[in-house]
């Protein structure tokens, strides 16, 4: 049975675990992982396997999921078996520009929603707002109120009954009501389950670096319409992600370098919400995680790579690679459409989850050469060994269908099952399930207080490898506790050695370029793209988030998302004040509350939560949260473009 930890337990009973109709939880972990190991090892019976073989990879998958070695995205944790809902965290819808096409857009996303997956949509084909409209003598509404319009009817449904919808847009930066869009957010609140993203190409990125103008293009026409000054566009993309996080950027020429099947559907121009995952017009992708810190070795080398088990790792690569081609058999589809488009490429996604926690491990540093060269050097495996596998698949059991008329078929290339094979997306949830980093994020903080709001109690949590590192190695301390849960960092602390600074990095201690650099080292080897946020602290600049966007595209990302600390108004308010308060300390890795050393502390944190009408409702990042969702003390931060609360695991993202 998986070892989860309390914390873990109840994010599976939470989010996971089945319920009977009295909403009583009717399984436990070993339950769970053996319902939708059985679920998709069935789809083996398919492609002809005996009962046998079929029970062996059941046992498979079971072990491997329950060794918490890998984990597949939420919706298929949460659906699988039951009849019920998607297997699939994304999607991209088409939005055509006609009546019709807008409309089946709206009610395509409606089915996906309540399936329980989540949207993408290009709104770069309509026509801008004012053109004259032939048939009616009417003028169009433009891209930004469908984008209003796709908005309210998210808000109608909740994701599989369990939340908003979650969507993103994103608008080709030569279209001529760019500035509209980038704009479209600033009043916070506004289109709140929407994340918007600009498709930029190199042409555009050119003309940023020489100063010139770009022309802007009318999709319906293609004629040139108009120019901008390619700066002045790209300082007002920057200047509204330093306010409040949007817009994000993706890079369209490097994403379509990947579409090895633009000759037949062409090309890719909208990406799941989260933004790691381009795909085509009805395409949808299912993702796992591998939990790459179930994968060291201790030993005396001083060569990183002896440290880590290479063989384990490979086995469990080629056992999700299969895994997750079977979930797009398994899954059900909202739209026929939708089921011919995926099971044409028959894409999947395999990332990556712990390898913060692989580093700590490792004892190497986040922001540091070797940290880049572990991270590329594991990915580049990935991917080898998931290519390996998706050719094995396809001798198996034939090619994607779209084969023959892909890229890969035209140069002579390798002919695999599996149109895209990696993802690095967000892992806000599983990852928390199997007590590990999110995604390829660094560790974000190491010790931060939760509040008993009703006891008037307060806990710290504390990052297990460091808590029992600094006991180990002698310089745990309260006060170093209280010091780094006030948002203290370890790097100005003379009794915390070097050592442990260097390899006990936070987001915040990282610049921009040791954040995009460990993002581009990881896109060199994944044919999709990844989920990452580059966070900034409070006192960033406009330039330096204009830094990051132009490294992100320099060095070969397929998009970028930022965060200023404290940029968004309606955030869970942190501020210190002095209150004599029972201090409990609270280690994150066990969850059981062990009595502090001190019985006050002078400075503590207070949570002033900005409630809507209801009490039990937490306004959070202009989302409404009731405290059944999330909880009533949350510890919630940016992560690999999603949302997610630490305290609890709820998170904004339905793949995490």
């Amino acid at each position: 049975m998986a070892d989860l930890t309390p914390q873990a337990e109840t994010i599976a009973k939470k989010r996971y675990y089945l319920k009977d109709e009295a909403g009583e939880t009717v399984e436990d972990s070993t339950d769970m992982f053996k319902r939708v190991a059985k679920t998709v090892a069935l789809i083996e019976q398919l492609y002809d396997k005996p009962d046998h073989e079929v029970t062996k990879i059941t046992n498979q998958f079971f072990e491997m999921m329950d060794g918490l070695k890998f984990i597949p995205n939420s919706p298929t944790m949460m659906n699988a078996g039951t009849h019920q809902g998607t297997l699939s965290a994304c999607f991209v819808l088409p939005l055509e520009d006609t009546m019709e096409g807008i409309m089946k857009g709206a009610t395509d996303a409606a089915m996906v929603q309540k399936f329980g997956g989540g949207t993408g949509f290009a709104l770069s084909k309509l026509r801008p707002r004012g053109t004259n409209i032939a048939s009616t003598h009417g003028k169009a509404c433009g891209p930004i109120e469908v984008l209003k319009t796709l908005s309210r009817v998210s808000s109608m449904i909740t994701q599989g009954g369990k939340r908003d919808g979650a969507n993103m847009a994103i608008l080709d930066v030569h279209h001529p009501d760019i500035l509209e869009f980038i704009s479209c957010k600033s009043v916070e609140g506004d289109i709140h389950n929407f994340n918007i993203s600009v498709g930029v190409d190199n042409s555009f990125m050119q003309a940023v670096a020489a100063g010139v103008h770009y022309p802007l293009i009318d999709p319906n026409t293609h004629e040139v319409v108009g120019e901008h000054d390619a700066r002045m566009v790209f300082d007002t993309i920057t200047k509204g992600a330093w306010k409040n996080g949007e817009p994000g950027m993706v890079f369209l020429d490097r994403i379509n370098q990947d579409n090895k099947v633009k000759e037949q559907y062409g090309d890719m121009i909208a990406t799941n919400p989260c933004g790691e995952q381009p795909l085509l017009g009805n395409e949808s992708c299912n993702l796992g995680s591998v939990n790459l810190a179930e994968f060291h070795n201790f030993s005396e080398s001083t060569n990183w790579k002896d440290s880590v088990d290479w063989e384990d790792l490979a086995s469990v690569i080629k056992l999700s690679t299969r895994f997750l081609d079977n979930v797009i058999d398994a899954n059900y589809y909202a739209t026929p459409e939708i089921e011919k488009m995926t099971k044409s490429t028959r894409k999947i996604g395999l990332g990556v989850m712990g390898f913060a926690d692989l580093l700590i491990k490792l004892k190497i540093g986040y922001d540091t050469k070797i940290g880049r060269e572990v991270g590329a050097t594991v990915m580049e495996f990935i991917q080898t060994t998931s290519d390996d596998t998706s050719i094995e698949l396809a001798e198996e059991r034939g090619v994607f269908p779209a084969w023959d008329r892909s890229d890969y078929a035209k140069e002579g290339g390798p002919k695999y099952r599996n149109a895209c094979r990696l993802t690095v997306a967000p892992t806000g949830t599983i990852s928390m399930l199997a007590d590990t980093s999110s995604g390829i994020e660094p560790t974000f903080a190491l010790v931060w207080r939760k509040q008993n709001v009703l006891e008037g109690q307060e806990f710290f949590y504390a990052n297990k490898y460091f808590k029992n590192t600094a006991k180990d190695s002698g310089f745990y301390s309260e006060d170093l506790m209280g010091y780094v849960a006030d948002g203290g960092s370890i790097q100005d602390r003379d009794d915390v050695p070097q050592w442990a600074k260097d390899v006990f990095v936070t987001s915040a201690d990282i610049g921009a370029e040791g954040h995009v650099g460990m993002q581009s080292a990881f896109q060199k080897y994944c044919d999709s793209g990844i989920s990452k946020t580059i966070n900034f602290p409070n006192s960033a600049t406009v330039e330096d988030i204009s830094t990051a966007y132009i490294e992100a595209w320099r060095t070969g990302c397929k998009g970028i998302t930022v965060y200023r600390s404290g940029s968004r108004d309606k955030e869970v308010l942190v501020s210190n004040v002095k209150e004599e308060t029972k201090t409990e300390s609270f280690d994150l890795s066990q969850l059981s509350m062990i009595p502090s050393m001190a019985s006050s502390v002078d400075n503590e944190f207070k949570l002033e939560s900005l409630y809507t009408d209801s009490p039990s409702s937490l306004k959070w990042l202009g989302l409404s949260i009731t405290e059944e969702e999330c909880c009533s003390s949350p510890f919630i931060v940016e992560e690999s473009g999603c949302s997610t609360c630490k305290s609890c695991g709820w998170s904004k993202c339905h793949i995490a």
